[in-house]
């Protein structure tokens, strides 16, 4: 590092990086800080400031920052003389790779095979598309509101939030949208089993009415907890119907678990908790341990490629999967699925309690170590659900306060409602109480603020 970067400020690197860098760049417009080192759950900035981090990557630390078996699978992989790339050809750490990811599969795997794509999450979900239509003959993709599946132009066809399509008008033809449940906002103004029961015989009878004006999809793209959306589990009963009618009619299911894969809802993929095994399963973020991959489980029977139908450069790094192989290891050793639920049921008992005493939270949601808080404004009146309207500004200003002091998190869900909570899934005891003090903390602040 040059003597004259040793003297430069958060204000600095960040004034920097508005000359480098295009108009794109959002975390940092949200969370002003440069980054000068991070070990576990604590983040340091270049002015020395620690912060608890509760963004973890967008999910993609699961172990946090720098864990010992991350370092040293890495540091092994460097001293192996292996290749860091080799498209798709095989190595002993890949075959150990592979052999490892398909044993956590639903089914420990027994159905599935591996496709590993380009590095990131969007990049495997435009290669689930293609292979759904590739497979069944069919061009039509169902996918939910509230979804969020990446920024390319597949991708972004299948996802809910139509703010960065606005200036898109080339997206893939095909997509059709349909409600995803929702507790505390239901879509059909219902709300409780009975808002659950009609969206349920409504995906049922948009398939299979033959007046319904939609043939046949080659595929139903959804997350089992939506992430981006704002934290929104969908009801087991729902997706055990959706996995029903699909399989009857030789649709494909595929589950985009990129962010609530390996072990952060409590269950190694969320979508095991309804007892589903979907027929792609989405995987990227903390699978790759901090480093890019991306892979599709498919079922056997939907392996439809040609050889060399769907490739790319990086499917080849084999860094990701030393860290990888190295992440699965320890998230079986210690259990960190048992611990994300006990952690996580801790954290959302916690804000629970803090929603009593303050009204602007109107519902504390999730599984796990995936919490969404949805922030709400107490002096408007509530609708016929007694639900109460967004509070956008609110939860930005919550964000805001709560990073002056020391916690990272991020805003989702519609017009950015929604706080969440993504720590990695070693987070203590002790750290868990500290996320609490400072969230609440953040909160009368940003009251005290817009409140006044």
């Amino acid at each position: 590092m040059r003597a004259a970067q040793l003297h430069r400020t958060n204000a600095d690197y960040l004034t920097r990086q508005a000359k480098f860098e295009s108009n794109v760049r959002s975390y940092p417009r949200k969370l002003p800080l440069a980054i000068a080192k991070a070990q576990g759950v604590w983040v340091t900035d270049v002015d020395g400031k620690t912060y608890l981090d509760c963004l973890a990557g967008a999910g993609t630390l699961a172990l946090g920052h720098n864990h010992d078996e991350i370092v040293t699978s890495i540091t092994n992989f460097l001293a192996s003389g292996m290749p860091m790339h080799t498209l798709d050809l095989t190595t002993p750490l890949k075959d150990a790779f592979s052999e490892a990811l398909l044993a956590v599969l639903p089914g420990n795997g027994r159905d599935y095979c591996l496709q590993f794509c380009g590095p990131s999450g969007a990049d495997a979900v435009e290669a689930a598309l293609k292979l759904a239509k590739t497979a069944t003959g069919r061009s039509n993709i169902i996918s939910f509101s509230g979804g969020y599946h990446g920024m390319t132009h597949g991708a972004l066809a299948v996802t809910g939030n139509s703010g960065p399509k606005n200036s898109i008008h080339t997206l893939m033809a095909g997509v059709q949208f349909l409600p995803y449940p929702h507790e505390y906002r239901c879509p059909l103004g219902i709300g409780g089993d009975a808002g659950i029961q009609a969206l349920t015989y409504y995906f049922s009878q948009f398939i299979e009415d033959v007046e319904s004006g939609v043939s046949l999809p080659a595929a139903v793209i959804l997350e089992a907890i939506q992430g981006e959306g704002g934290v929104n589990p969908a009801p087991i009963s729902w997706l055990r119907k959706i996995r029903e009618v699909t399989r009857k009619h030789g649709i494909v299911l595929i589950v985009d678990e990129v962010q609530t894969g390996f072990a952060r809802t409590g269950d190694m993929f969320a979508c095991e908790q309804a007892g589903i095994e979907p027929d792609i399963i989405v995987m990227s973020k903390a699978i790759g341990g901090g480093l890019p991959l991306a892979l599709l489980g498919i079922k056997r029977q939907f392996d439809a490629w040609a050889p060399g139908a769907h490739s790319g450069t990086f499917r080849g790094n084999q860094m990701a999967m030393a860290t990888g192989l190295a992440t699965l290891k320890v998230l079986q050793q210690q259990d960190l699925a048992a611990q994300a639920q006990q952690r996580g049921g801790w954290l959302k008992q916690q804000l629970s309690l803090l929603q009593q005493r303050y009204p602007s939270l109107g519902q504390v949601r999730g599984r796990g170590l995936m919490l969404g808080i949805e922030i709400v404004d107490e002096r408007q009146a509530p609708d016929a659900l007694n639900s109460l309207p967004m509070d956008a500004e609110l939860a930005a200003a919550i964000q805001q306060h709560c990073f002056k002091h020391g916690l990272l998190l991020e805003r989702g869900g519609r017009n950015g409602n929604v706080v969440r909570l993504l720590p990695p899934l070693i987070i203590d005891d002790e750290q868990c109480g500290l996320i609490i003090a400072r969230f609440e903390k953040g909160l009368t602040s940003a009251l005290a603020q817009l409140r006044a």
